[in-house]
């Protein structure tokens, strides 16, 4: 479970026994549905850049997606397809900007 008091959410791609996680472009797909889901909803060309609340990135060279907490707050579903996404994946969850405490 995500702590309430969480600003971000980074789904590693790593499982949990440590396994990168497949394909490799992974976290610019799940970004990339995401990209409707922004500030003041979905414009015209908007699926042409990532949301500035589902961003791929990396954590100590690790391919990641940090999911901020206003994609929880503004659209419910869509943060819950991020966190199942990672649970279904078996994929491992960190919260906080760059804490690297493991939460799922």
């Amino acid at each position: 479970m995500v702590s309430n008091a969480t600003q971000e959410v980074f789904i590693l791609g790593l499982t949990r026994t440590g396994k990168a996680f497949r394909p490799s472009d992974w976290a610019e797909r799940l970004a990339g549905v995401m990209s409707p889901f922004r500030p003041g909803g979905p414009q015209p060309g908007s699926h042409l850049r990532y949301s500035p609340w589902c961003i791929p990135s990396s954590l100590d060279g690790i391919k990641c997606v940090i999911v901020n907490r206003e994609l929880r707050d503004a659209e419910p579903m869509a943060w819950d397809f991020c966190i199942n996404f990672a649970r279904d994946n078996n994929l491992q969850v960190r919260e906080g900007a760059g804490q690297g405490r493991p939460i799922a």
